[in-house]
């Protein structure tokens, strides 16, 4: 994997398919796919070719079929994803996009307590490593 590994849409839901069953051919890849998508078969092979150049799944063979499985996990896709968007987006300053995400968004008591949690573990971190 690259530093940064962006995944487009199709791209992304390809690896959701590829991290749930943990390996899979580019036909069950497309059966899992199709009911959302409806692509053509070859429109899944060939992105998966693409995949594997970009060095995110690679493939075995099993008698006469690839079987992929990724080689980067979700976790490492998210954090790559979300430090471009930061990036981009924000001009690298994380704050702001949690900043963005509570003013714009709904978000349940319940959900802004499990926030808190999660700011004052990274605090508690934070503390540790001074």
């Amino acid at each position: 994997m690259t530093d940064r590994t962006t995944l487009g849409d199709l791209q992304h839901a390809i690896m959701r398919v590829l991290w749930r069953r943990g390996e899979a051919t580019a036909a069950e890849v497309h059966a899992a796919l199709e009911p959302e998508r409806g692509l053509a078969p070859t429109t899944i092979a060939t992105m998966l070719r693409k995949m594997e150049t970009k060095g995110v799944i690679e493939h075995r063979v099993e008698g006469r079929q690839f079987i992929y499985r990724p080689t980067v996990s979700e976790a490492e896709v998210r954090r790559s994803m979300v430090d471009e968007l930061v990036d981009r987006v924000f001009a690298g300053d994380p704050t702001a996009l949690v900043g963005h995400l509570l003013a714009e968004h709904r978000v349940e008591p319940e959900e802004l307590d499990h926030v808190r949690q999660i700011i004052e573990d990274a605090s508690d971190r934070e503390e540790e490593a001074t």
